[in-house]
């Protein structure tokens, strides 16, 4: 089975074991977050050439990875600023993508953009933590599209873009029914002691600076 429900408590439990077999099998995954659909793997360099090829990403744009809390990305060896602490604290989980340094020797170098670092989030979709959590590791993330194509919606459009993977079983994809246009992340770069917007998306910069006072971007 390709398509796998993904809506309830019961549904993520039932998926867990088939969704870690795939993965530790190179499988690629197709998955709900909190703001659009999104393509995974398991953050290994073989796992993110695979994806480059499904998705037909030109080399050298990252992926971001997935975490199911704080703990998760210390022990892949990414730091935190004291900005990264702070933005962390008040918007993770949540659609705030942190691009941290640190990571070598845990993670591929393919996953590291151009400041350096590696992005990471914390997701707010109660399925997708709590299957990453109960994976006991993180999964790569980037939006369910082909360059210059929008963002799939919902299963069927996944299925529709990407239909060979689909039929071939080399994609799982977790139906999490139809998300809305909702905006992508907001992406802040916490390499450096100061903090810097690469994109503003579902969180804004004067909501970053309410919460974050001087140590937000």
């Amino acid at each position: 089975m390709t398509i796998v429900p993904f809506s309830t408590p019961s549904d993520v439990s039932a998926a867990t074991e088939m969704i870690r077999n795939h993965l530790d099998g190179g499988g690629l995954l197709a998955y709900p977050t909190e703001t659009v659909y999104g393509l995974g793997s398991r953050a290994t360099t073989e796992g993110v050439e695979a994806l480059v090829d499904l998705k037909g990403r030109r080399a050298g744009k990252p992926f971001l990875l997935l975490v199911a809390g704080r703990d998760m990305a210390v022990s892949c060896g990414l730091r935190f600023t004291r900005s990264a602490e702070v933005l962390a604290d008040f918007f993770w989980p949540g659609p705030v993508t942190l691009v941290l340094s640190g990571g070598e020797g845990h993670l591929p170098r393919t996953l590291r953009g151009p400041e350096g670092g590696i992005a990471v989030r914390w997701t707010s979709h109660a399925g997708i933590a709590s299957l990453i959590a109960a994976l006991g590791y993180p999964i790569t993330s980037t939006s369910a599209n082909r360059p210059g194509e929008p963002t799939a919606a919902g299963p069927t459009q996944i299925a529709d873009q990407f239909a060979a993977a689909v039929s071939s079983g080399s994609m799982l994809v977790l139906d999490g029914g139809t998300l809305g246009n909702q905006p992508p992340s907001t992406v802040i770069d916490c390499t450096q002691r100061v903090p810097r917007i690469i994109r503003e998306g579902a969180v804004t910069a004067s909501e970053l600076r309410d919460a974050a006072g001087s140590l937000a971007p």
